[in-house]
Formats: C-alpha cells, sequence, structure tokens
C-alpha cells in the first residue's frame, strides 16, 4: 500500500520539480545488503553461515540415505533378494562405512532371534498346525515316567 502512495506521490512531485535534488536510490535499487539492514560485510558472513548450514543438511540428510540403504540391503540379504545399484551408491557415496541408528540396530537384532528361534527344532515344531506342545510334553514326561517303573520292576536290570 506504502509503496503504491509513494510511486502515485512521487512521479508527481518529480515532475513538479523537474527531477532536482539529485538521484536518490529506490528500493529496487538498493544492495541485497541494504535491503536487509546489514552491512556488506555481515551481509558475507552471514551468506557463508546460510551455505555452511545447507552443506551440513545435506550432509545428514545423505547420512540418513546411506542409513536406510543400508537397513534395505540387508533385508535384501536375508530374503535373498536382488541388490540394488542404488542403495550401494547411496553406501558409497557417504563413504562406505554406515552404522545404523540404535533403533534399526536394535529392530534387526530382535528380526535374527525370532528367525533362529522359528529355526530351531522347537520352533518348526510350534509352526505345526493343531499341535499343542504342552499336550506333547505332558505324554512325553508320562511314557518317561513309566518307562522308569517299568525299569525298576525289571528283575534283568
Amino acid at each position: 500500500m506504502a509503496f503504491m502512495v509513494k510511486s502515485m506521490v512521487g512521479g508527481q512531485l518529480k515532475n513538479l520539480t523537474g527531477g532536482l535534488g539529485g538521484e536518490e536510490k529506490s528500493e529496487g535499487e538498493k544492495s541485497p545488503a541494504e535491503a536487509q539492514g546489514m552491512t556488506r560485510e555481515e551481509y558475507e558472513e552471514y551468506q557463508r553461515q546460510l551455505v555452511e548450514e545447507k552443506m551440513e543438511r545435506d550432509a545428514q540428510f545423505a547420512q540418513r540415505k546411506a542409513e536406510r540403504a543400508t537397513v534395505r540391503s540387508h533385508f535384501r540379504d536375508k530374503y535373498r533378494l536382488p541388490k540394488n545399484e542404488t542403495d550401494d551408491n547411496q553406501i558409497q557415496l557417504v563413504g562406505g562405512d554406515v552404522e545404523l541408528p540404535k533403533e534399526l540396530a536394535k529392530m534387526i537384532e530382535q528380526d535374527n532371534e525370532e528367525e533362529e528361534e522359528k529355526n530351531s527344532v522347537i520352533g518348526q515344531l510350534s509352526n505345526i498346525q493343531n499341535l499343542d506342545l504342552d499336550s506333547l510334553k505332558d505324554k512325553a514326561s508320562a511314557t518317561l515316567e513309566d518307562l522308569k517303573q517299568s525299569a525298576e520292576k525289571c528283575s534283568m536290570m
């Protein structure tokens, strides 16, 4: 709003005075530092800080992308899926040595423990449908008790 008033009145005022009084810089002609109310050195320092912050953010973003790529490659190895070149490139871009965040490492460790449990004999038995392990254990212990009693009664031993 102020710009409109200034342009309307300022233009007519210049016509009246004939443009005397020297040239004043309009707001469009100010340097970027003056536009933000800083000296040139302050503005340059500000720009350097912005560039440094952007580089740090980019590095953190690349690190997170590499961590995610590491998790994906882990699951690809686990489930024997084909490897993805973009994941390998993201890992190499960061430096090749990527540590997983603690939460992800715990998730993978728990997943590995569950897999080991499922691969054990008892884990395989629990996967069989319509099989009650408790009743099976009770029957096995009852059978062992019967064998022990019959072994005690045996005159040969």
